[in-house]
């Protein structure tokens, strides 16, 4: 047993301390938290697609801090607040899979923690599984 280290990236920065953590690695699979895209209200309302793309890139970012890559993931659990709009997080998802796609589960949501916040992921990856 190796424990558990944490994955850290500049593309997710790390929440305040004593919260919770973005990636824990056990086992050689890392946990990854849901990931949000917060931007500042200057840069204006983000739409689903947006959304999705950075948080993706987060999602990425954690993968490569814990070693592996996307095509590791093996799943996803996938929040929107608009179902209707699914297509936007689809065509995101598709620019950072390919292959086999992760098992993916799909839930719409009244509300996030943030209004402006309508989409939110997390991952389960198996560092180095798609190398095998």
């Amino acid at each position: 047993m190796t424990g558990i280290k944490r994955a850290t990236s500049p593309a997710a920065p790390e929440p305040q301390p004593k919260t919770w953590s973005n990636c824990l690695v056990a086992g050689g699979i890392a946990y990854i938290a849901g990931q949000v895209a917060r931007v500042p209200e200057a840069e204006g309302p983000l739409d689903d697609y947006q959304q999705a793309r950075i948080i993706f890139g987060k999602i990425k970012g954690l993968v490569e801090a814990a070693g592996g890559q996307m095509s590791d993931v093996v799943k996803v659990t996938i929040f929107v607040t608009d179902i209707r709009r699914r297509e936007q997080v689809w065509r995101a998802r598709a620019e950072f899979f390919s292959g086999d796609f992760p098992a993916s589960t799909l839930v719409e949501i009244s509300k996030l923690a943030e209004p402006a916040l309508t989409v939110e992921i997390e991952a389960v990856a198996h560092i180095g599984a798609s190398k095998g």
